[in-house]
């Protein structure tokens, strides 16, 4: 009788619990726009590559691994990114969320909903052309491993050939708000906060999303 009140206890607590995943392509603009979004409606932001970057400057076994998949330009296991991922929203007092960089494959959506029983209000799709993220890349200064050239157009193909389906999963639901990330910061911003201003029954028809526009 315990664990069962025990259990609606938990399901209350993840009830109210808003999470919003942001999906783009490498370059295509997640980080900058999740900063303003986090700053302007109060989101948490977690930055999957980010915690993936931190568990590999830890010095740990994962992080051996989760170097040796990136420098590949492989996807990393849904079971370690999630994890990653709850253990850095259970360290944050904040009951809003701001996922950046994930789902970026099927698996990790099925990955995601089966440990932690939520699912996201929506979920951002900046659509940036592959020239222009490939231009943004290549021009930024960060000393990142994975921003050569052969690196890139490996992360590029993944990017299309993985997540793709998980667009498509989230449109079906209703979910997808897709915004051209290839214009300027600016204006990128102002899509998005209407978006963000909406209320949770003001969806744009998911009719109005094209998803064959990942493969560039």
């Amino acid at each position: 009788m315990d664990s069962h009140k025990e259990g609606d206890r938990v399901s209350a607590k993840q009830k109210k619990v808003k999470i919003v995943f942001v999906i783009g392509g490498p370059g295509s603009g997640k980080g900058t726009q999740c900063k303003r979004i986090a700053q302007q409606f109060g989101y948490a932001h977690l930055s999957v590559g980010e915690l993936l970057r931190q568990e590999i400057n830890s010095g740990s076994e994962t992080g051996s691994m989760i170097e040796k998949i990136m420098k590949e330009g492989k996807l990393v296991p849904s079971d370690v990114t999630v994890r990653l991922l709850q253990q850095a929203m259970q360290g944050i007092d904040n009951d809003k969320f701001l996922i950046d960089g994930f789902p970026r494959n099927e698996e990790n959506v099925k990955t995601f909903e089966n440990l932690t029983k939520m699912e996201p209000e929506f979920v951002l799709y900046l659509d940036c052309p592959l020239d222009e993220m490939e231009r943004r890349l290549l021009s930024r200064n960060e000393g990142r491993e994975d921003d050569n050239i052969e690196t890139i157009r490996k992360r590029f193909k993944v990017f299309m050939e993985s997540t793709l389906p998980a667009v498509e999963y989230y449109e079906s639901k209703g979910k997808i708000r897709k915004v051209d990330a290839g214009k300027s910061i600016d204006e990128v911003f102002e899509s998005i906060k209407a978006i963000f201003s909406q209320g949770k029954d003001n969806k744009v028809p998911p009719s109005k999303y094209n998803c064959k526009c990942l493969i560039l």
